[in-house]
């Protein structure tokens, strides 16, 4: 298997969040494999830098020379550069080789440490000269272009002010304007293009700007145009800030591989859901306690916000003559009504995680009282105008308990079939609850 080398050329962060740690988990969560040349040591954690021990050039120069010798290389990215020399000496490097270049020009860290010395500046103005793009954040960029940034309008000026230094392309991140809506400058062959999204947090992260440069130039290295890359990864880095690791006493790290390990609970709770399913529709019994409305059986990826981060059933578990019928499949935002209950539940408990309906009577009640299940209940005459039931009824069930009990019911109302929900912590569990009640329901 063939996958393409992306080299970074960068700081060594030994609390894990930015640096070549950073780029090289960006670089093998997007598919190429990432090359390093270390510039310099850090001795940081999250709440800041304490020492840092430069690379001598010659050791920088040297490092990319053995790489370049084995390894078939086009692309590769800059971090911290903290000297001169070592810019040049990297300069000087890109340009025998040939290397397109994403410049990410750190000047100082996330926790507010210098990472670049005074007089190094000018070298690094002259390194944007073989730059395929620069991507420096807002005070990154009023360094460069020597002008004030207070608006989209004043990062256009700067953008085309450090584009007159020689990069092909510049990236001006609007993070750091603290607005509402964070806006990106792309200026690329004269044009600008705006990328805009909502910020997601208003707290500072560590690693955005290194896990930015290398998605891009990992997607660069894939193929992608600049364009298409620039965007790729946004969306990536989107991704590594809603999944931040809560690690520290700091400024929180990124997580690089929040989208594998979501691609990898998604699988995992397609295959739960229809275990349950399965599991479910193969007993005899289980038909007594399908509700008219079917049945659905759900599981939330963990610290699920959204009805799209819950595996459902497409359809339901319906009752008919033959017994029980699976008349959907498990995909992601395949249910309303059993979403918002899991999701309103495991805001309370993050172990819970699934949940699944069955057919209301006080038989079934009582039943799970004999079984010594935690119960509670809502009742849907006293429900707001404008709220989504299951929001507001579990939510009531939860605080009347004062826990998330394992069985949450109301007794319906006008147009609206009583219910009793079971929640736990898998699909397989609650489904297995379903099946001891079901075996005892006459």
């Amino acid at each position: 298997m063939k996958v393409p080398c992306v080299l970074t050329i960068a700081g060594s962060d030994s609390g894990g969040g930015a640096g070549i740690q950073a780029d090289i988990k960006t670089m093998a969560a997007l598919g190429v494999h990432g090359l390093c040349a270390i510039t310099a040591v850090t001795a940081q954690n999250t709440l800041g830098v304490e020492a840092v021990m430069e690379m001598p050039p010659e050791f920088v120069a040297k490092q990319i020379d053995v790489l370049m010798e084995d390894f078939e290389v086009k692309f590769a990215k800059t971090g911290m550069l903290s000297s001169a020399d070592i810019i040049r000496v990297v300069a000087s490097r890109i340009k025998k080789y040939h290397l397109r270049v994403v410049v990410d020009p750190i000047i100082i860290s996330a926790s507010g440490s210098p990472l670049m010395r005074e007089g190094a500046l000018s070298a690094m103005k002259e390194l944007l000269s073989c730059a395929e793009l620069v991507t420096p954040n807002v005070h990154e960029a009023e360094r460069l272009s020597g002008l004030k940034i207070k608006s989209i309008g004043d990062m256009k000026r700067a953008a085309k002010k450090i584009a007159g230094l020689g990069p092909k392309a510049v990236l001006i991140k609007g993070g750091h304007l603290m607005k509402k809506t964070v806006t990106d400058i792309l200026y690329q062959k004269g044009r600008f293009e705006e990328l805009s999204g909502t910020r997601l947090t208003e707290e500072t992260t560590h690693g955005t700007g290194c896990s930015l440069s290398s998605a891009i130039a990992a997607e660069l290295a894939k193929g992608a145009s600049l364009s298409t890359a620039v965007r790729n990864a946004r969306a990536f880095v989107i991704q590594a800030i809603q999944g931040r690791l809560k690690l520290g006493h700091g400024v929180v790290p990124v997580n690089q591989m929040a989208g594998i390990f979501r691609e990898v609970e998604t699988a995992r709770a397609l295959g739960e859901v229809w275990k349950a399913a399965q599991l479910l529709v193969k007993s005899p019994k289980f038909v007594k306690l399908i509700p008219e409305v079917g049945t659905n059986i759900v599981m939330a990826l963990p610290g699920a916000k959204s009805r799209s981060e819950v595996v459902g059933l497409s359809g339901r578990i319906v009752r008919t003559s033959n017994g029980a019928v699976l008349t959907g499949f498990p995909e992601l935002g395949g249910s309303e009504h059993m979403a918002n209950a899991v999701l309103t539940a495991h805001r309370f408990n993050p172990r819970i995680l699934a949940a699944m309906n069955i057919k209301f009577s006080e038989e079934t009640l009582r039943l799970c009282q004999s079984l010594g299940l935690s119960i509670s209940s809502f009742d849907r005459i006293m429900e707001p105008k404008g709220v989504k039931t299951m929001e507001w009824g579990t939510e009531q069930a939860i605080k009347k308990a004062g826990t998330v009990p394992q069985v949450i019911y109301d007794r319906g109302g006008l147009g609206k079939e009583a219910m009793i929900r079971l929640l736990g912590p898998t699909p397989s569990e609650v489904a297995h609850l379903a099946l001891k009640i079901a075996e005892k329901v006459s």
